[in-house]
């Protein structure tokens, strides 16, 4: 649902700030972003700023994590792994990095949104 009235890396699916609906769209999205077990915190769909809060503290840990995995992935499986199957592990953990800062962006636009920062669109 990307389109003029929100930043490039605004989430897919969730409406433009301001819109009817939005804040329970992106409250919704946030969650997808956090452990199964926040669905069960009411406090979280209340208050959905520190639920985007706590979502991108999420969200930075799992990008620290690929990160960490990338680096020590050949020493790690060497001993455990067909010497040809460490590239395909290497690209698997740098598209789910890359995947992960995509998110760790829409987080903080959707953060950002939630506290009243406005989106001007750039000529």
């Amino acid at each position: 649902m990307n389109d003029s009235r929100t930043p490039p890396g605004w989430p897919v699916g969730v409406p433009p700030a301001g819109t009817p609906g939005w804040e329970q769209a992106a409250t919704e999205w946030l969650l997808d972003q956090c452990p199964a077990d926040h669905r069960g915190q009411p406090v979280w769909r209340r208050q959905p700023v520190a639920l985007a809060w706590i979502a991108r503290h999420h969200v930075d840990a799992q990008v620290e994590a690929m990160r960490t995995c990338y680096r020590t992935a050949r020493v790690g499986l060497g001993d455990h792994l067909e010497p040809e199957v460490i590239p395909e592990v290497l690209a698997a953990l740098e598209a789910e990095g890359l995947r992960l800062r995509a998110v760790a962006r829409a987080t903080e636009l959707v953060s950002d949104a939630l506290r009243g920062k406005t989106y001007v669109p750039r000529l």
